[in-house]
């Protein structure tokens, strides 16, 4: 009995203690996996209204806006790929990096004054 109360007893008190705290730690990455969604999904859809809106303007020609778009297309397959199983952190920034990219493109096809790809 004297080993119950100094070994088993602590470690009965112990797991009932994490089973305690673990739907509080549940609850909150579904949250965060939430907002890494919301994000994710924001960027996207404002670069493509970017782009709509730098071809409405004719600061890009069509060509430029249809290379950006389907840039963005190819994100969006990403994301939706990645979003399967939920996104971790190292899938939201490679999400990040790659629209990011895209804007960079977009900045600099409304600065050349070219109008045409490249």
């Amino acid at each position: 009995m004297r080993q119950f109360t100094k070994f088993i007893a602590p470690a009965l008190v112990a797991a009932l203690g994490f089973s305690a705290v673990a739907p509080g730690v549940a609850e909150a990455a579904p949250r965060h996996q939430a907002a890494r969604h919301y994000d994710i999904r924001t960027d996207i859809n404002g670069l493509r209204a970017n782009i709509d809106r730098a071809a409405a303007r004719r600061t890009i020609s069509q060509r430029e806006a249809s290379s950006l778009r389907r840039d963005v297309v190819n994100i969006q397959r990403t994301y939706s790929q990645y979003a399967r199983g939920g996104l971790s952190a190292q899938e939201t920034r490679v999400l990040g990096a790659r629209v990011n990219t895209v804007y960079a493109k977009l900045r600099m096809e409304r600065h050349d004054y070219d109008r045409r790809r490249g």
